[in-house]
């Protein structure tokens, strides 16, 4: 973190450095991106037949 005086005060404030996104972490977002694309598509793929009778036994 940076720190700033206030001018004339002489009270520290401290502030978050400003951060510049590197190639390994654009392309960390970019995997990020890719990892939720898969995970949503997963979660809104229909359940087979199958496996919902299956799973209607269980009952």
């Amino acid at each position: 973190m940076e720190e700033a005086t206030s001018q004339g005060s002489g009270v520290k404030a401290t502030r978050p450095a400003r951060k510049r996104r590197s190639a390994a972490a654009k392309e960390e977002g970019h995997v990020s991106n890719a990892l939720r694309t898969a995970y949503q598509r997963a979660v809104d793929e229909a359940i087979p037949a199958e496996m919902l009778d299956l799973l209607s036994k269980l009952d």
